[in-house]
């Protein structure tokens, strides 16, 4: 049965692009706002700053004091938060339907009058912040700093998505209150967000709350620049190796893949699935159980739009177990998959799994309303959440096999190996050939609790 979500959606004059989607099982709203603006969209020496923001952010602006945004909504019964990432910064709260408007006056507020709180106080404390949460979650993290490895091995020098989200905590240092407050400006406008509402109210209802709230606001972000042309493969395997104190030895083999929401996007995604993806996956049933090399066997794939996306496996290397002829075993099992495809078993179960994760996620009023904002932002088209399982019960077995011969050559491999050092060694090895970036912890997106 196809999905049918309600989508009801109205441009305002500023710009601001709004999805009501009337939800009343339950007496409470979603107000979730997506700004264009993350890590891709800062320039060299500029980096961190979209994270940053999402910080000042909770710091009061020009009619709410310092920390009242959490204190107000929480007083309501409300809880929210904020996340940054490579394509987007979002902010989202769920509170009873009676808060929505108060919710809603205090986002124009940040998100109209912000700077009249950006001081160079506010700017000092939550600089220091950032960069506890840069040393509690990654440098003081086994595999802490891994993902910021494979960022930087697997998109040259320069790439949007070459840098992490926590960006440079030098940059960050050197950064006047004046360059901060040019970046909010940028990027920070109703002509470059797009709001959604979720749950108990009527189109008539939020649309007239929006236009109150946020119709005053100007357009003011500058124009967006192009998305870069697709990024091809890479062409010779790029390998980093890390020495650290680490539980057990630990492979990241990383792959470019086509942008987010294309067919060959969907494919190779199904391909990841096959190889290490699925608890039935070839690398399961292989390193895992049949020859217990491995610990673990994880493979993904996320969708970026400039340029390029990610798609990566994880091979946690058993004790004692050689992490060469581990890769070497990945490598076997990946050139079998590009000789054949994947099974009709492995198809259906791939297919399986991504239709029971995207009905879970829709399930929750929160992630419903996250998934028509991620797609109204970056793909113009919030109708996604009701059509995406159609297209992907489209992808075929050659499709699958096409994508993967493509994109997923051994040779187009970066390899991050966080091996364990000798326990008489206290320094931490670096063999690399190439350098290393930034970014979220594991697969976590930054945020601010």
């Amino acid at each position: 049965m196809p999905l049918d979500y309600p989508i009801h959606r109205r441009t305002l004059p500023n710009g601001l692009r709004v999805v009501v989607s009337p939800d009343h099982t339950v007496p409470n709203v979603t107000v979730n706002l997506w700004v264009g603006v993350g890590s891709r969209h800062e320039s060299p020496g500029r980096t961190g700053f979209a994270h940053l923001f999402e910080h000042l952010m909770f710091q009061g602006s020009k009619n709410v004091p310092s920390g009242e945004h959490f204190e107000a909504l929480m007083a309501q019964g409300g809880r929210l938060n904020a996340t940054t990432w490579f394509d987007r910064t979002n902010y989202f709260e769920t509170v009873p339907k009676g808060a929505v408007e108060l919710a809603l006056w205090l986002e124009a507020d940040r998100h109209g009058h912000l700077l009249d709180a950006v001081t160079q106080e506010n700017l000092d404390n939550q600089r220091d912040v950032v960069k506890e949460e840069k040393r509690q979650r990654y440098d003081n993290q086994p595999y802490g700093n891994a993902l910021i490895d494979v960022y930087a091995a697997t998109f040259p020098e320069g790439h949007p998505y070459h840098h992490p989200t926590i960006g440079s905590m030098e940059d960050l240092d050197a950064a006047s209150l004046a360059d901060v407050h040019a970046f909010f400006r940028a990027h920070y406008g109703p002509d470059n967000t797009v709001l959604t509402l979720c749950g108990d109210i009527t189109p008539e209802q939020g649309f007239e709350l929006v236009e109150r709230h946020f119709g005053p606001l100007p357009a003011s972000a500058e124009p967006r620049r192009e998305n870069h042309p697709q990024l091809g493969p890479l062409a010779q395997p790029v390998r980093v190796e890390r020495r650290e104190s680490v539980p057990n030895d630990r492979l990241h083999i990383a792959f470019r893949l086509p942008v987010d929401e294309t067919e060959e996007f969907l494919a190779a995604a199904v391909a990841l699935d096959a190889i290490g993806g699925l608890s039935t996956s070839r690398l399961v049933r292989r390193l895992v159980r049949r020859e217990q090399i491995a610990l673990g066997a994880h493979a993904t794939a996320w969708g970026f739009v400039d340029g390029a996306s990610l798609g990566f496996v994880v091979l946690d290397v058993a004790p004692g177990q050689d992490p060469d002829a581990v890769e070497a075993a990945f490598v076997e099992e990946l050139t079998a998959f590009l000789a054949s495809g994947p099974t009709a078993v492995e198809l259906e179960a791939s297919l399986a799994q991504s239709e029971r994760s995207w009905l879970s996620a829709l399930a929750s009023q929160e992630e419903r309303a996250d998934a028509i904002s991620h797609h109204l932002l970056l793909h113009d088209d919030p109708e996604v959440v009701n059509t995406h399982l159609d297209r992907l019960q489209e992808v075929t077995a050659e499709q699958v096999l096409a994508a993967a011969r493509r994109w997923l050559q051994p040779q187009s491999r970066a390899v991050v190996a966080y091996l364990s050092a000798p326990a008489d060694d206290d320094a931490v090895g670096d063999d690399a050939e190439d350098s290393a970036g930034d970014s979220d912890a594991g697969a976590n997106e930054e945020e601010v609790a």
